[in-house]
Formats: C-alpha cells, sequence, structure tokens
C-alpha cells in the first residue's frame, strides 16, 4: 500500500510539474495580431542567445500589448539602449513575462513613470520595482503598447517568459504561442576541424569549408571525406518561417555516426549567466573575419553551456584507419521541421608531416594566472580566466596605436588597458578619449577613466587602440520651427542631435527654465518632448537645451516661441 501511494505520488508531482512547465493554454499571445517572429529564442546573437522571442508588429509602432496572463506589474526600466522601455509581469504559476522595445505603457502606469522621471530629471529610470499591489493586471488587460526603443532595429515587441525564482529564461513558444511554420531549416555551409595537431582531413591539418548539395527540400549531402584523428564538425544553418523572409534560429541541432548519437542541443532554456558562452559554442574567429557563425558539433572543454545533452566524447570524433563512417547533421525548428545533412568520411592515415610553427612572441598568458605587460607608455592587464585557454599574445605599439592580438579571440573577462599621459597639458587630457580603431575610418569611443597621469579603460575585446582628440561641439538642430515663432497647432518639440567625436553622452531641455522630458531616438538621432506633458502658462516662451559629449564638449541653443493654450 505504501509503495502504491508513494508511486502516485511521484506521478502526480511529476506530472504538476510538466504541466506547471508546459502549460498551453495559460499565456495569451500578448498581441492582437497573428504570430509571425522576426526573432527566435536561443538565436545566435553578438556575445549571447536571444532571451525571447521578436513577434512583428507589421512595421507598425502603436500596438496594443496585453497582459499575457493574471499578475502584477513587478518591475519597470527605462534605459536608452538594450530593452529601451520595458515592463515586468509576475504571475502566480511562478513564470514572470518581459514585454520590451515598447513606446509607451499603459496610462496609469505611463503616468506614475513620467512623474518618476520628471523627479529625477532623467529620462532613464534604471529598474523600478513594484509590490503586489501597486499594479495588479488581469490576463487580457492593456499594459503597454508596441515600440522602437532601445537595442531594437525596427518596430517589434521582444516578449520573454522567465522563471521568477530562478530567472531562468524559457522558450515562450513552449507554453502555446505558435506561429505559422512548415518551412525546414536551411544548411547554408559546413565547415570540418582538426582537433589536434596529429589530426588529418584530406592530408590537411587546417579547418576547412565543405560544398554542399542540396538534393531535395530539407536533404542536403556532403562530399566525402578523408581524415584520421580527433576531427569535429561545425554547420551554418538557419530557419524560415511561414509569411517571414528574415532568417531565424533553429531550436535543436544533432550529429549522429552510423546511427548513433555523439552531439544534441536545443534551446528550451538556458540562464543569462551562461550566454556568454556561446562565443565558444561556434567558431569565433571564423565569426569575426567573414560574420558568418558556424555553431559546432562538438563541446569546448570551457563551455559551460546547459543545452547539450548526453554528448559522446564532447561530440568530438576519433576517425580509425580502413573504417567507414556516416556523419548526419540534424537541424530542427520548434514545429518539428528537419533537415537532414550526410557526410561520409572515410578512415585513412596520411603521410603528410605537419609541424606547428613556433610561436615567438614575448608575452606568453597563462590563463589560471594574472598578467600584465607594459610597452612605452601602454599597460595591459589581464585577471585570472580572461582567456579559456593559454596563448602567445602579439602585443605591439606603433605611433601611438596599441594591437593587442586580434579581435578574432574570445575572452570571459574585461581587461584594463592604460596610457601614460602626463606628457599632455591639461587642456589636452580634457579632449582625449580611448578609442578602438580596429577600423580607422570609424573609430569607437570606449568609456574613460581619467587620473592625473594615466587613462584607463575595460574591454573584453582585443584589437587596435589608441588615444584620439576631440575639439568640436555637438551639432544642434531645431527642426519644423525657428525662433521667435508661434507653433500652437504643434504637439511636439523636435531636436536633432549628433556628434563626430567622442559621441553625444548627455542633454538638457528647459522650457522657462523648467527640465522637460525629452525622448532620445539615438537610431535617428532625434530628441522630442510632448507638450502635452506640462500645462504652459502664458503664450511666451523659451525652450533651451545643452548637449555634451563624452569628453565634455557643450552647445547649448535657445528658441523663443509662442503658443496659444488649447484647452
Amino acid at each position: 500500500m505504501k509503495q502504491t501511494f508513494l508511486l502516485f505520488l511521484f506521478f502526480s508531482t511529476f506530472f504538476s510539474f510538466s504541466q506547471e512547465k508546459y502549460l498551453k493554454d495559460y499565456f495569451r499571445n500578448p498581441l492582437g495580431i497573428p504570430t509571425v517572429l522576426a526573432g527566435t529564442f536561443g538565436e545566435l546573437r553578438s556575445n549571447h542567445f536571444h532571451s525571447g522571442i521578436d513577434i512583428k508588429t507589421q512595421g507598425k509602432e502603436g500596438l496594443k500589448i496585453y497582459a499575457a496572463a493574471d499578475g502584477y506589474v513587478s518591475r519597470i526600466k527605462v534605459a536608452q539602449y538594450g530593452f529601451g522601455k520595458a515592463i515586468y509581469i509576475t504571475h502566480p504559476n511562478g513564470f514572470t513575462t518581459v514585454y520590451a522595445h515598447i513606446s509607451k505603457y499603459a496610462d496609469k502606469i505611463q503616468k506614475h513613470v513620467k512623474a518618476i522621471q520628471y523627479k529625477k530629471e532623467n529620462y532613464q529610470t534604471g529598474n523600478l520595482f513594484f509590490k503586489k499591489d501597486k499594479f495588479p493586471v488581469k490576463k487580457g488587460e492593456i499594459i503597454a503598447f508596441t515600440g522602437d526603443t532601445g537595442s531594437s532595429g525596427g518596430p517589434h515587441l521582444h516578449y520573454e517568459i522567465r522563471n521568477t525564482k530562478s530567472e531562468n529564461i524559457i522558450n515562450p513558444l513552449i507554453f502555446g504561442l505558435e506561429p505559422e511554420d512548415t518551412t525546414p531549416p536551411v544548411f547554408q555551409s559546413l565547415k570540418v576541424y582538426p582537433l589536434n595537431n596529429n589530426s588529418r582531413i584530406n592530408n590537411q591539418n587546417n579547418s576547412f569549408i565543405l560544398p554542399l548539395k542540396n538534393i531535395s527540400k530539407g536533404k542536403y549531402s556532403a562530399d566525402r571525406i578523408s581524415a584520421s584523428g580527433i576531427i569535429g564538425f561545425g554547420a551554418s544553418v538557419f530557419d524560415r518561417l511561414n509569411k517571414a523572409p528574415n532568417k531565424n534560429g533553429i531550436y535543436s541541432l544533432e550529429m549522429l555516426v552510423n546511427g548513433k548519437r555523439f552531439y544534441y542541443h536545443d534551446v528550451e532554456t538556458f540562464s543569462f549567466a551562461e550566454s556568454k558562452f556561446i562565443n565558444l559554442h561556434i567558431d569565433y574567429p571564423h565569426y569575426k573575419k567573414y560574420k558568418r557563425r558556424y555553431q559546432k558539433t562538438y563541446k569546448e572543454t570551457k563551455n559551460k553551456l546547459s543545452t547539450y545533452n548526453k554528448l559522446i566524447n564532447n561530440g568530438k570524433l576519433n576517425i580509425k584507419n580502413g573504417l567507414s563512417y556516416t556523419v548526419e547533421i540534424i537541424a530542427k525548428d520548434y514545429k518539428g521541421n528537419t533537415s537532414y545533412l550526410k557526410i561520409p568520411v572515410t578512415g585513412k592515415e596520411s603521410n603528410t608531416i605537419f609541424s606547428k610553427p613556433k610561436d615567438t612572441t614575448n608575452f606568453k598568458v597563462i590563463a589560471s594566472n594574472f598578467q600584465k605587460f607594459k610597452k612605452e607608455n601602454i599597460a595591459i592587464a589581464f585577471p585570472k580566466n580572461t582567456f579559456y585557454e593559454d596563448l602567445y599574445l602579439d602585443f605591439a605599439v606603433k605611433n601611438g596605436v596599441a594591437k593587442i592580438h586580434t579581435p578574432t579571440i574570445p575572452l570571459d573577462k574585461s581587461f584594463t588597458l592604460t596610457f601614460n599621459v602626463s606628457n599632455y597639458s591639461e587642456a589636452e587630457k580634457q579632449q582625449l578619449y580611448i578609442a578602438n580603431v580596429e577600423n580607422p575610418k570609424y573609430p569607437r569611443f570606449q568609456y574613460t577613466r581619467k587620473k592625473d597621469s594615466t587613462f584607463y579603460t575595460t574591454t573584453k575585446t582585443l584589437g587596435k587602440y589608441t588615444l584620439k582628440t576631440d575639439k568640436y561641439k555637438p551639432k544642434i538642430n531645431l527642426l519644423y520651427f525657428k525662433d521667435q515663432q508661434w507653433i500652437s497647432k504643434r504637439k511636439t518639440i523636435k531636436v536633432k542631435i549628433s556628434d563626430i567625436g567622442s559621441g553625444i553622452k548627455n542633454y538638457r531641455a528647459t522650457i522657462d527654465g523648467k527640465w522637460i522630458l525629452m525622448e532620445y531616438n539615438h537610431k535617428k538621432k532625434l530628441l522630442t518632448y510632448n507638450f502635452s506633458d506640462k500645462k504652459l502658462v502664458g503664450s511666451k516662451h523659451i525652450f533651451k537645451i545643452v548637449v555634451s559629449d563624452n569628453v565634455g564638449n557643450t552647445n547649448t541653443l535657445s528658441a523663443t516661441f509662442f503658443k496659444k493654450q488649447v484647452n
């Protein structure tokens, strides 16, 4: 009887857990239009996996966003970059939904957020946390409107579902959102890799791209290769959904060798902390050089992603002389549409003698140690385990430009780059900043911390850096009206700002000496103030804006306008 009860308890608990994890009808579509995706969960992005789904909004802003289920607004954040304007709703079933890149919040929330912005005199709010009774919401209640704020590439809704306690992100499609998708993934190309100095592929010890043949829909093959020793594969593959031409990420990737699974991963869930290991999951050097991502079907030693499942020899193949192998790589999207890629492999020892060139640089990095190197007036310092493995670092200084290896090596932590600036005058120091000049035509400002005789920055990107001088003020252009003009019918003030040197750092706008909220669209370089925010007294008003760049160059514009009050 006791065993029966325990068995019943086990299955009840397991069933309840599964129901909680995969409830299909608990969350509704956050939009009132069919779900068409611009981005899928776990999609490969720069230095991270995509943490949600991007739902197309038919190219429009201002569509209603609905609470996916009952709950309460637990967090709001308004930021210039990243998610832009975001809202978080915590639900009683243990999950939190996130809605990002929105244009504005529902009225009662919008009023509260603007009050905080005016109190702080800052567009960016930081994280605002709320208790259950502040903003309770019902399933289907309007909570916000779609937009293009933050680091968005166009109007859409970024939508996430997180475990409230652990904050792990879960694929929202698991919970019942079902975009129309009958198209299998597309294999673009395949790479093969020798994984040690004794490995040979077609008598080479180099990685290379294998030509693919598209046999039929979802069926691909590669030419036969001969190999010996430890080798691995990497696939460049994407998925398309119906009604959307864009390339999306796949759901799972699997590799079979003679019918036996050696490798598998999927994007059901992952944590933010592990997302950085995307740079070990892909062929990072190839991506940095050619902007194409190959997903490896083998796992690197330092890769801590939890998305892998029951790998054999971490997906690495030990090819024996005289044996034949059929390697099959299988890509699936969330709806189960599948593509197959077959690679015949013949085990054949090579007589080619390969000797790895000896590295002769003077800067050897031991990954497990803290290390600091100095050349001329420039020093670099690497914390323990900045690098995933030991290497000889190429570090040189020429004409004031520090070459710190190449940006094809991924880093786990940031390193510190320091310039001695004791030879510069105080006036010169004021206009100096550290810049990444990997592309010399487009130097990129690095956040520069300044001390009396040294400037330093921290970064996770290797490459070329130097000191740059910015002598120019930001530009300010008032749009759609001029000084001393009547603008009674205008609902907004719009200003375009730009900077050709270190970039815009901050701005402050006032009307009649009182701070006003101007929302900054950095993609269009456009600032907008809405007259509905504050009631003006009288008809004559002075608008003033002060804009500063990252080294302190400042520009000011003032204009007088006249506006009749509309009751």
